[in-house]
Formats: C-alpha cells, structure tokens, sequence
C-alpha cells in the first residue's frame, strides 16, 4: 500500500510542479492532489472482469504388462495400459468480458482441455460458459456466457500506442484470494524471449502478477484494455515484479476472428526465417544485427510469389522494424487476411521494397476431419489429412503428407496410448495411411497386435504391442 501511494503521489507531483521547480522535497499542496486516485478506471473495469473456473476430467493409469514394450515407453513418455482411474480437476483462472452480448477473452491454458466450464462476475453472479474458440498459438481463448444479457464489458485499446514508463493497471483474480488490483507501469515492450506462445511479443510490466490472473485485464488510465495477463517470471511462484502479457493488437485479432468461426485464420508467410546473429551482421557488413535472413521458400508460396529469395534480409513491415524472427511472424502472422504487407529488404547492397500477399494457407487436400471411435489405440483421436493449411495450424513442417493427429480426447485410448497432437501416422498394421479414411478402415480391424510406424518431431518409430 505505501509503495502504491509513493507511485501516486510521485504522479501528482509531476503534473502539479512547475517545470523550473528544483529537485527537492515536495509536499501536496491541495486537497485535490491528496485525493488522486486510480479508482474511477476501477470503477469502471472492474464489473467486466471475471473469474474463470475451467473442469477437466484427468485419467490415471494403472500399469499393465499389455503396454510394457520399451520402444513404446520411450517414444511415448512412460505411458501405461489398464484401467483408468478417473478424478476431476479444475484451474481458476481470469477474463474479461469484451462485448455486451457476453464475449469473454481468457487464456488458453486457463481452459485447456476443459470439460466445462463456468465465469463469476464482480457482482457474484454465476453463469456457465461454451467455448468459443481456442488458439494456443498465441495462448488465447474465447469463451461466452450462455445466458443472453447485457454485460459489462471493456473497451480493447491500442496496445501500438504504449511506451515503456505508461502506468498501468492489473485486475484478476489471484490465488483465488478474489479480485484484485496492481499498479504499475509499461516495463518494457515486444519482449520476444517468453516461451508460452508462438506469437511471442509481450508487454512486460512490474504490476504484480500471480497465479489465477491469468487471463485478466491490463489497463491503461482510460480504463482501455491493452493487454491479457499471461506469464510471470518467477522462482517462487509469486511475483517479482517480471510479468507478461498478450498486446492488444493480438486480442482484437482473435477476438475478431471469434465472431465469424471457431477457429483462427491467419496469414501464411511460406518461408523460414533465421536471426541476424552479431558474426553475420559483421559479414552482412550492418553496424548492428538487425533485420531476420530468409532461409526457406516455400515453392509458390506468398514469400516466393513476392519475389524473395533465400538470404534476402528482411528490415522492416509495414514500417515497423523487425528485430527477430519473432517479432516478423507477430506483425505478418496478427495481420487480417487480404491486402499485403509491405517489407523493406536489403539484397547484397540493394534495398527495396516488396509487397507480400496476406493470404492463408491453401487446403490443397481436403482435411476430411474425423474423430476416431470405438476400442483402438486411436479411438478418441482427432485426425485429418496433411496441407499447408493444416500444417500452419499445427505448426509443422510444410512439406508433409499423410494422416497428423490434430487433437487427442482426454481420457480417451488415444490419450491414454500417448498420442500427441501433431503426431503422423504412417502405417498401421503394414497398411500404408494415405489419407483419414484408410487410417479410419485400419482403426476399425480386430487383432490382437497392433503395429504401428509413426512420426514425431522429425523422427519415425515403429512401434508393436498388444491389443
């Protein structure tokens, strides 16, 4: 508390003092500067934060000799056979609602493989909530209030518009303790270095975060939402000042994505970046290690129709500048489909400019998306055919073919196996799968050995056990 009227009273002085005023100790010098406060952007953000409490069904398994191949152990992570033992387990998380009809943004791993799920708003009211849409790639979810109404909701601001220095403020629901506000203020921006999203482009701030504001609100002093809660840096489990956050610009992006689907269409850049590292700016004959080297192409890919070759240097997007293969892939990936991005880059000595399609990925092979059911190792896997399109979506290789595990029941024999997603599925039972409808016939045979070729990470296992 004193540390928060230090940080106010440090503001009303700098607006209240003249600028030729020494530096010296002040005192306030009006009723009105001792009365500042933040509580009238509480006032008004407050009712549109929530809490999130997120129910999953979790199986335990007892160990079975059925399942005890070593190949099988060490391809999928000590994983057992028998009966399961079935508990349920919940998380608490944050949201905040962002439209009147009841569209609420969380975090996806607030929600992450959840059965149901349920929002509590400031002013007790509870109600369940479906699932909307889930992006892990940028580690958003959104969830909406299934009883029609006219909620509370906050304004989603302009993350761009944010400097280091800017107060800020934290609403969530930390530790379950129940809502909660910090201050604070812009630490630093685009920090690209925080492992929980493939987007990684986070605010990083000092106001204290903890577990369960996850999914909360950051807020600017017009009350404006312009960040989600997300990650803490962190030895302890508490705060120590390092906490992150999803701009904005990437929450209007998915929220808007939300209203028209159930999944997040994004551009597809068709080509592999690397770092600008200090030996090859030196090489490159730069001052500093700027800009990111193309060293794929994707053969009539949106980078290749554009005329980039492998080893172009990539300066800039849409006149903001590209530190990062990161930072390239939030302003390219976070764009909305159609039009182009314009990128400066540098060819040997030669700068230009190119014009890059803001397309998705193209579905040159239907997904013909199934869920697998019955008694088979796959019963309870999501699995659908191998595209560019599909490839983005789940981060892989562009130049596979064949049948991928897009997502995996929890609870069920697929996951109970050890399939993962992203997981491709080369044969079963010497049966080459070329597509989901022979995956879906060779699922469906009685035997009482299964033998599987599957990939992983770039790496093909042959796997043999017993039904």
């Amino acid at each position: 508390m004193q540390a928060k009227s230090l940080a106010l009273l440090a503001f009303a002085l700098a607006v209240a003092l003249p600028a030729t005023a020494s530096a010296q100790t002040a005192v306030p010098e009006s009723r009105a500067q001792i009365a500042l406060s933040f509580s009238p952007i509480v006032r008004k953000v407050a009712p549109a934060v929530v809490n999130v409490y997120a129910t999953r069904k979790v199986e335990r398994q007892a160990m079975s000799p059925l399942f005890d191949d070593p190949l099988f152990r060490q391809f999928f992570g000590g994983g057992g056979g028998g009966m399961p033992r079935a508990r349920m387990e919940s998380s608490l998380g944050s949201g905040t609602i962002v439209d009147r009809s009841g569209l609420i943004v969380t975090n996806h791993h607030v929600i992450k493989d959840a059965t149901d799920v349920k929002v509590a708003l400031a002013d007790k009211r509870e109600f369940e909530a479906d699932i909307v849409l889930k992006d892990e790639r940028t580690d958003l979810a959104i969830v909406r209030i299934r009883d029609k109404g006219d909620y509370p909701f906050a304004e989603i601001g302009d993350s761009e518009g944010l400097q280091v220095g800017d107060l800020v403020l934290a609403i969530g629901n930390p530790f379950g303790v129940g809502q909660t506000v910090t201050q604070g203020i812009v630490s630093a921006l685009a920090r690209t270095q925080v492992g929980v999203a493939d987007y990684r482009f986070f605010i990083q701030t000092d106001a204290a975060i903890n577990p369960g504001n996850s999914g909360g609100a950051l807020v600017d002093l017009q009350g404006r939402l312009v960040g989600v809660p997300s990650a803490i840096f962190s030895k302890s489990g508490g705060s120590i000042g390092i906490g992150f956050a999803i701009p904005a610009s990437v929450v209007r992006f998915v929220v808007d994505q939300a209203r028209t689907g159930d999944r997040v269409r994004r551009p597809w850049l068709g080509a592999t970046l690397e770092a600008v590292t200090a030996d090859v700016a030196e090489s490159l004959g730069l001052a500093r290690p700027q800009g990111v080297l193309v060293a794929g192409l994707v053969p009539g890919g949106p980078a290749a129709q554009a005329g980039l070759k492998v080893g172009d240097l990539l300066l800039t997007i849409d006149g903001h500048e590209v530190e990062d293969p990161d930072s390239f892939g939030f302003r390219f990936g976070n764009r909305p489909l159609g039009g182009a991005a314009k990128v400066e880059i540098r060819r040997g000595k030669t700068k230009g400019v190119v014009e890059i399609a803001s397309m998705a990925a193209p579905e040159t092979v239907p997904r013909d998306q199934r869920v697998i059911e019955g008694s088979s190792p796959f019963a309870g896997a999501k699995v659908m055919n191998m595209s560019p399109a599909v490839a983005e979506d789940l981060r892989l290789p562009f130049d596979l073919k064949g049948v991928v595990v897009g997502e995996v029941a929890p609870g069920s024999p697929a996951a109970r196996v050890g399939f993962q997603k992203g997981d491709l599925v080369l044969e079963v039972n010497g049966v080459a799968i070329a597509d989901t409808r022979t995956l879906l016939r060779a699922a469906q045979a009685e035997t009482f050995l299964w033998r599987l070729v599957i990939q992983r990470d770039g790496q093909q296992v042959r796997l043999a056990f017993r039904g």
